[in-house]
């Protein structure tokens, strides 16, 4: 059985007036979205992409299918909400997570993304992103511009990745936001130095916010507890939210 610690911190920033980012962490399933829409309530479609991998939870023997069955569920809920209230029309979100499976008879994760949302991971001193950006640069703006969201029709395809655990791995899991303002090498002396998942998930968001806070920051920190730790799973860890 894996068991694991949790930390999670949000951040509106210092530029945006509210926070467009949810995160879930709970029960072998973890995962950030960024809304997208601004005033059309990238928070309600960053919402609603959260609420349908929380439904994961409620399938201790989930597997990979499941994860890619609720994140498609994700994208008709938001185009049903659009349709049910004009004022959310174009509203969308990234999202990216990590969700314990079972494949023949075993455990193993399930790395998946959305968009531009990150799941990094940390282990034998060496941080690699799992994930693959959907974006591109704009070179007129000089921004980042996502090319695949929930929230469109034909809903997107979701990458997936499968592999078995490595007890002792830290995994991040995280908005743009943060890695917007911190490098890599800044994220993994965060990861090696705090041992506590709250604590680097709370020292990654306020070192982004403090380099810039351009956007709204969110991490999810899952760390995977070696045998001996007798700490049991964190099973519902809310982001800790600062104004």
């Amino acid at each position: 059985m894996v068991l694991t610690r949790v930390g999670a911190a949000s951040d509106t920033g210092r530029v945006r007036s509210r926070n467009e980012d949810s995160a879930f962490a709970g029960a072998g399933v973890y995962a950030v979205a960024d809304g997208m829409g601004g005033h059309a309530a990238g928070d309600v479609a960053s919402g609603l992409a959260v609420a349908a991998l929380r439904r994961l939870v409620e399938r201790p023997d989930r597997g990979p299918q499941d994860v890619r069955a609720e994140i498609a569920r994700a994208n008709r809920d938001i185009l049903a909400s659009a349709v049910a209230d004009p004022a959310r029309t174009g509203m969308g979100t990234t999202v990216a997570g990590v969700s314990l499976v079972r494949v023949a008879g075993t455990e193993h994760w399930a790395v998946f993304n959305v968009g531009d949302s990150r799941v990094y991971r940390f282990v034998d001193d060496a941080l690699t992103q799992i994930t693959v950006d959907h974006s591109e640069l704009n070179d007129a703006v000089r921004q980042h511009v996502v090319t695949r969201a929930l929230g469109t029709d034909p809903g997107p395809d979701a990458d997936l990745w499968v592999f078995p655990p490595t007890p002792g791995e830290r995994f991040l899991i995280c908005s743009d936001g943060l890695p917007r303002e911190l490098a890599d090498t800044e994220i993994a002396a965060v990861l090696r130095a705090e041992t506590g998942a709250q604590d680097a998930a709370d020292s990654l968001v306020r070192r982004a916010v403090s380099a810039g806070g351009r956007d709204n920051v969110t991490a999810v920190v899952v760390d995977h507890v070696a045998p001996a730790d007798p700490d049991e799973d964190v099973h519902t860890t809310p982001p800790r939210r600062r104004a």
